[in-house]
């Protein structure tokens, strides 16, 4: 292998916590020790690790920005002090533009999604991302102005250039950029909000860009999260024909490392390839490293399968929701039926079963079903359980203003949501919300009642997947010897909010297999009426459909945030007016 460079790359998939400065660089510090440890010869971080991501308004606080420069600025004196100097860091941040930027009508100090490389104390090269993102949840022509560089670093002989997340996703830019300044390694830094079925999308994309790039490509990627976002890792190197080398595994922090064998570097590139990106060039070391036999040369994580997949964002989710906020444990309404058994089981798996309080909260219409199993999921699974009927205050509203119908049902879910919230006022847990997508597309929920809570961790999966996913995490179990924590009645019965007498779901919403596939085409894919209609659906219960749909935006504005699993989750990925006359079934 005489004559070839050589280098020992480390991916470090981390979590970071917006905000919390001082915890991210102490992150940056270990891992980066780790990787020195394991004999990296050039380190790198996730997209804006050092701030957390995304910062969202703190952005356009410029004592955020200052803190976030200032904080970088230490990190790198840090690393020198502690015998790590010698090896380039690559670490994303949050930065300013030392320049106007009248092209984006912005003046010099505008915020930027930011990259920067570490070395001997000092910071030797920064850049900003290329390609904005302004779709879904992202917002990041509100807040960045983007970078107008080819950043390459030439590293033990070899020149690798960098990229942060959407520089690889849009076509254009860096990619084409890195092949005609002919750089032996594309290193990108991300952070990519989990999605179902986001993992196939992604490979592809990165083998891809490596094609086009012409050369191996690093995809390094977050994990953990943060409010409605999970970071999935699935970091992914590939070599320049789209092979890959080294796949990381989804859902756990860690460092991925890997030989990579990569060609040498030839004159300093200069002009502006690509898109009119000016290269900034900095050499770190120009000559190779001497040959040593490589130890760590492919390595390919098991994928997880759909189900599990989704099962483990929801976990991630709730667990860095609840521990990023300072709390340890949450209590919910255990209901017996399928949704709050959902939760409750999620919320264990997350937290523990000892951090997970659960309420049963009986009426006159709670059937002994329900009533028990609710008790036997608190068995299977070892949660705090305890029995609060709600009749007696029930009955005492009723004494005091005369409530029918509707009215009445809704006062029982009210009652239900006092009770959690005083019980988190008194004893320091936070409120789960167990409402699933379908019922929230369809305000099939009470405002102030079981919509009542801090997070709701399975606001973005429909009904149909909320049964997949129980049954699912029953046969886990059973694969690993243990008892199934849901109970079979749970997911066998007809689903029924249980507020009157012989009350089910279908009395008010279409069966769930036929609603949540009209719902994918209406709320997830954009669909109009005509569209729905078309695709084999009857025209009354499509317009039926899209009606209540239509109508429980205000409700939907005061439910609380959840997890996202899917590219159109309720909040920043669909923003509709509350006040709209638009009809698509009339108009």
């Amino acid at each position: 292998m005489a004559g070839v460079p050589q280098l020992r790359l480390a991916l470090n998939q981390i979590d970071s916590t917006v905000g919390d400065l001082a915890g991210n660089a102490e992150s940056i510090v270990h891992w980066t020790r780790h990787s020195v440890e394991q004999g990296a010869h050039l380190v790198a971080f996730p997209e804006m690790a050092l701030t957390g991501y995304p910062v969202e308004d703190l952005a356009l606080r410029r004592s955020f920005v200052e803190a976030s420069r200032s904080a970088l600025a230490s990190l790198a004196a840090r690393l020198r002090d502690e015998g790590m100097g010698e090896v380039p860091v690559v670490v994303g941040y949050l930065d300013r533009s030392e320049h106007p930027q009248p092209r984006y009508g912005q003046p010099a100090g505008a915020p930027r999604n930011a990259g920067a490389v570490l070395h001997r104390g000092e910071i030797v090269l920064t850049y900003a991302k290329h390609h904005l993102p302004n779709y879904g949840v992202f917002d990041e022509f509100r807040y960045f102005v983007p970078g107008e560089t080819l950043p390459v670093i030439r590293v033990h002989g070899v020149d690798v250039a960098l990229a942060i997340c959407e520089d690889l996703w849009q076509d254009g830019g860096r990619v084409p950029a890195a092949r005609e300044a002919g750089a032996g390694l594309l290193l990108s830094i991300n952070a990519s909000p989990y999605e179902r079925e986001k993992d196939d999308t992604r490979l592809e994309l990165v083998r891809k860009r490596a094609q086009e790039a012409g050369c191996t490509t690093a995809y390094l990627a977050m994990i953990g999260g943060q409010d409605e976002l999970v970071f999935d890792g699935d970091s992914i190197v590939v070599d320049s024909r789209g092979e890959v080398l080294v796949r990381a595994p989804q859902f756990s922090e860690g460092c991925v490392l890997v030989d990579l064998d990569l060609p040498a570097a030839g004159e300093i590139p200069s002009g502006t390839p690509g898109d009119g990106l000016r290269v900034e060039h900095v050499v770190i070391g120009s000559e190779p490293l001497p040959p040593y036999e490589p130890e760590l040369t492919a390595g390919y994580a098991d994928r997880l399968g759909d189900d599990e997949e989704v099962y483990s964002a929801l976990v991630v989710g709730l667990r860095a929701y609840v521990a990023k906020n300072g709390f340890s444990s949450v209590v919910l309404g255990l209901s017996g039926g399928i949704d709050s058994a959902l939760t409750a089981v999620i919320a264990c798996d997350a937290l523990g079963a000892r951090n997970v309080h659960a309420v049963s909260m009986p009426s006159r219409y709670s059937s002994e079903h329900s009533k028990g199993d609710a008790a036997e999921l608190a068995e299977r699974t070892g949660l705090h359980f305890r029995t609060v009927p709600i009749g007696p205050m029930f009955d005492a509203y009723l004494e005091a203003a005369e409530l029918t119908g509707l009215a009445e049902e809704n006062l029982q879910a009210r009652l239900r949501g006092t009770l959690l919230m005083g019980l988190s006022n008194q004893e320091g847990h936070i409120v789960l919300a167990p409402g699933n997508k379908s019922e929230l597309a369809c305000g099939y929920s009470t405002l102030y009642g079981d919509s009542v809570g801090a997070y709701a961790p399975i606001k973005d999966v429909y009904k149909t997947s909320v049964y997949r996913l129980a049954h699912w995490r029953n046969r886990a179990a059973e694969e690993r010897g243990q008892t199934p924590p849901i109970p079979e009645n749970s997911i066998s019965k007809p689903p029924s909010a249980e507020l009157r007498p012989g009350q089910v779901d279908s009395d008010s919403l279409p069966d769930y297999d036929v609603l949540d596939r009209i719902l994918e085409l209406y709320v997830d894919r954009d669909h109009g009426f005509e569209e729905v209609v078309a695709a084999g659906f009857d025209a009354e219960l499509v317009a039926r459909v899209l009606r209540m749909v239509d109508a429980a935006e205000f409700k939907r504005r005061q439910y609380p945030p959840g997890t996202k699993i899917s590219a159109k989750g309720f909040g920043k990925d669909r923003r509709l007016p509350i006040t709209n006359r638009w009809r698509e079934e009339t108009d």
